[in-house]
C-alpha cells in the first residue's frame, strides 16, 4: 500500500473534544443512564484511532520479540525515551523475509490501533524492513544453514554438465530478456539445438510455487539433458524467489544437471549454491550448456586422433603377439621334432637289434629253399635238394648231402 507523507502533528485530544461537543445528548455516554461499556469504549477508541492515523512509516529498535504459537509476532519498537507495542499478524508476514532480532533497527509500515481486550495502544505492522539488508541476510543465512545440514551444498553432490546435450530445458519467464539471451547464444553456438521452455513467474509472491512446478514439469517430461533455471538482473526483492527454500530444494533434488543463472555476476542466490553449476549471467549459462561447433569439431578431431593411436597401438600389439606366437610355435615344433627324432632313433636301434641283417653281421647265416622259404629246421631240408645260404656279404648256393639231427 502506497501512502504519501502525513502531518502527524494534530492533537488527538482536540479531536475527541470536538467530537464530544457535537455529540447528541441521546448518544451513549452523555449521561449516567447511557454510560458506555468497556468493550464498546475500546472498540470505539480502536475505530477512532485507526481512522485518525491511517498507515505511516515508523523507525525504531526491536525489543522483546516473541513468535507466538498462533503464528503472530509480538514485540516493541523503542527509541531512547519511549516505546510502543507492535504486532505482525501471520497473514502479513508473507512479504517479510525473516523475523527481526532484538536490537535490530527497523523501518515499519504501520497502522495505529487498539487491542480491545485490554484497551492497549499498539502498532499493527504491515511491512517491515531492517536498515541495510539485515532481515534479508538473516533469512538467507537461515535457509543456507538448513540446506547445509541436509548436505545439499556438499561439493561431492555437484554433477558434471553433459558435454554435448541435444535438448536444453529453461525454467524462466517467457516475457523476460533472460530467455532471449539464452536462446540467442545457444542457437549461435549450435544452430538447430532443441530448446524447451517451462514458463514461470520469476518474481513476486507466486514465483516460488511456479518455479517449483516448472521444474517438476521438466523432470516428468524426461527428455531434457540439462536444465537452466534463472532470470535477468533486478533488485534484491526481484531476485528473492531464488533464495526461497522450496525452490532451492527443487533445484537440489532435480535428477537433471542444473545451471543456475540468476541476475548478474555480482548477484548470488541460494539456488546458485545448490545447483550443479553457477553461471554469472543467463548468456553465460547458455555458453556453459551448449558447446560451440568449433568445440564439437575439436572434440571429434581429438577422438579421431585417439582412435587412430589406439588402432595403431592395437596393430603393433597384435603384430608383437603374432611374432611371439610364431617364435613359440617354432620352438615348440623344434622341440617336438627333436623328441620324435630321438624316439625314432630309439625305435630304429630296437629294430636294428631285431633285424636278421644284424644277426648276420654277428656271423650267423640264413638258409632258404628255391622258393625263398626260410629253412629253420632240419625237417625243412631234403637230401639232394639245392638251397641258398645268405651270409653277411652275399649268398651261397648249396645242396643237402646229409641230414644230421641233434642228439
Amino acid at each position: 500500500m502506497k501512502s504519501g507523507p502525513r502531518d502527524l502533528s494534530f492533537d488527538l485530544g482536540d479531536s475527541v473534544a470536538a467530537y464530544r461537543e457535537n455529540m447528541p445528548l441521546s448518544m451513549p455516554g452523555t449521561s449516567r443512564e447511557t454510560a458506555i461499556g468497556i468493550s464498546r469504549l475500546n472498540e470505539a477508541t480502536k475505530t477512532l484511532v485507526e481512522k485518525s492515523w491511517g498507515m505511516f512509516w515508523v523507525r525504531g529498535e526491536v525489543s522483546d520479540f516473541k513468535a507466538h504459537r498462533n503464528g503472530h509476532w509480538y514485540f516493541s519498537l523503542r527509541d531512547r525515551s519511549s516505546q510502543v507495542s507492535c504486532v505482525v499478524w501471520s497473514k502479513d508476514q508473507v512479504g517479510i523475509p525473516a523475523p527481526p532480532d532484538d536490537g535490530m533497527v527497523v523501518i515499519a509500515l504501520a497502522q495505529m490501533t487498539v487491542y480491545p481486550a485490554r484497551g492497549s495502544l499498539q502498532l499493527k505492522i504491515g511491512r517491515l524492513e531492517a536498515e541495510g539488508d539485515g532481515l534479508w541476510r538473516k533469512a538467507m543465512e537461515q535457509t543456507i544453514e538448513r540446506l547445509k545440514a541436509d548436505g545439499l551444498m556438499a561439493p561431492e553432490r555437484k554433477r558434471a554438465l553433459p558435454r554435448f546435450p541435444r535438448v536444453i530445458a529453461i525454467v524462466t519467464s517467457t516475457h523476460g530478456a533472460a530467455l532471449r539471451d539464452i536462446i540467442s547464444v545457444a542457437q549461435r553456438r549450435r544452430p538447430g539445438i532443441r530448446i524447451v521452455v517451462a514458463n514461470a513467474a520469476v518474481q513476486g509472491d507466486n514465483a516460488p510455487g511456479e518455479i517449483c512446478a516448472a521444474i517438476d514439469r521438466v523432470v516428468k517430461w524426461k527428455r531434457a539433458h540439462v536444465l537452466i533455471v534463472g532470470r535477468g538482473g533486478g533488485s534484491r526483492e526481484d531476485l528473492w524467489a531464488f533464495n526461497n527454500e522450496r525452490v532451492a530444494r527443487a533445484v537440489a533434488s532435480c535428477p537433471i544437471p542444473v545451471i543456475s543463472a540468476v541476475g548478474h555476476e555480482i548477484d548470488a542466490t541460494v539456488c546458485d549454491l545448490v545447483a550443479d553449476f553457477r553461471a554469472a549471467t543467463p548468456s553465460a549459462a547458455a555458453e556453459a550448456a551448449v558447446p560451440s561447433l568449433d568445440d564439437l569439431t575439436a572434440a571429434v578431431n581429438t577422438q579421431r586422433a585417439r582412435m587412430v593411436r589406439a588402432m595403431s597401438r592395437r596393430v603393433d600389439s597384435s603384430a608383437s603377439d603374432l611374432k611371439s606366437a610364431a617364435r613359440g610355435m617354432k620352438m615348440a615344433s623344434m622341440r617336438a621334432t627333436d623328441r620324435r627324432r630321438a624316439a625314432l632313433s630309439a625305435a630304429a636301434g630296437k629294430l636294428n637289434a631285431l633285424s636278421p641283417l644284424a644277426t648276420l653281421e654277428r656271423g650267423y647265416s640264413v638258409a632258404r629253399d628255391s622258393d625263398g622259404k626260410l629253412l629253420a629246421s632240419v625237417d625243412d631240408f631234403q637230401v639232394g635238394e639245392a638251397f641258398r645260404v645268405t651270409l653277411r656279404d652275399g649268398s651261397v648256393i648249396a645242396r643237402t648231402e646229409t641230414i644230421e639231427r641233434s642228439a
